[in-house]
């Protein structure tokens, strides 16, 4: 049997096949050859509009606050609870991002006061369109959409957040300089006699022998310290005074006192809900009780 005969029967039985299930012939170019079928949009869009979709944002903003060292708060049953007292000092809104012109929805904030000889004539601009004094701290907060944009010239107090709220704490920790990897990472460190000398605080190995043959990327070794951001997430608002500009949230904060940090909403909520119903003072709770 030739081939040419051979390829004749294959063609003629996908013809007789492709006729049956309704194709012309027309689109039969060869043997091989697959009618195009439109399989409808994939499920993950890339356009940039679906990828801000899919990204977990909030729907308001947050604030920016002062971190001014921490203290004992002590709850209507007298627990005493280490708190960080956080003072919310002109934060004012600067300007609103959108997507049409930045690509995203975002509010821009600036917290505190700087002197105007010491701040540039383009940041002076920017300032005096938003009708708000010089800023020591600048800082943007990116939402789901316009619904969560403020108008430019806004202040932001502190009982923008409620007691018993969830929040997330975004600061700049502290800096330590080079460390070893017992104290960055927390590393055991080797014995202290019995054959070890000169190396009771290494970390060991690094890796593998000829295969790999090389050290393994994110390998957590001795480097420098702290100096990055840092977010705590889920720290409980304890109380709230918007008279005095402050509001306490439990436990402690990264950074150093008088250092510039981020409040938003809590991202990532275990419970059931993200505010409870924990009033503003403790003697309101002992009447609910």
């Amino acid at each position: 049997m030739s081939l040419s005969f051979f390829g004749c029967t294959v063609f003629r039985r996908m013809e007789s096949t492709m006729k049956i299930a309704g194709f012309s012939n027309r689109q039969i170019i060869s043997p091989g050859a697959i009618p195009f079928i439109n399989s409808g949009e994939p499920l993950i869009q890339k356009s940039p509009e679906a990828r801000r979709m899919r990204k977990r944002l909030l729907e308001r903003p947050g604030l920016i606050a002062v971190k001014r060292g921490m203290t004992c708060y002590f709850d209507n049953k007298g627990r005493r609870i280490p708190a960080t007292v956080l003072e919310v000092d002109q934060c004012e809104v600067l300007q609103n991002k959108t997507v049409k012109k930045n690509g995203y929805y975002a509010v821009q904030m600036g917290a505190g006061f700087r002197k105007p000889e010491n701040e540039t004539k383009s940041m002076l601009g920017h300032y005096r369109e938003a009708k708000v004094s010089p800023k020591a701290f600048v800082a943007e907060f990116e939402v789901k959409s316009k619904d969560g944009l403020i108008p430019p010239g806004t202040e932001i107090k502190a009982d923008r957040f409620k007691v018993g709220q969830l929040v997330d704490v975004i600061s700049h920790c502290k800096g330590k300089g080079f460390a070893g990897g017992m104290k960055r990472w927390g590393f055991h460190g080797g014995r202290a006699t019995h054959g070890v000398s000169l190396s009771h605080r290494t970390i060991g190995s690094t890796g593998q022998n000829t295969d790999p043959a090389r050290v393994f990327p994110g390998k957590k070794m001795p480097g420098h310290m702290g100096d990055i951001s840092h977010t705590i997430f889920n720290l409980e608002v304890l109380d709230v005074n918007a008279e005095k500009g402050y509001f306490l949230v439990k436990g402690c904060v990264s950074g150093s006192n008088g250092s510039y940090i981020k409040v938003r909403d809590a991202l990532k909520s275990y419970g059931s809900h993200i505010i409870s119903d924990k009033s503003s003072s403790g003697a309101s709770k002992e009447k609910e009780n």
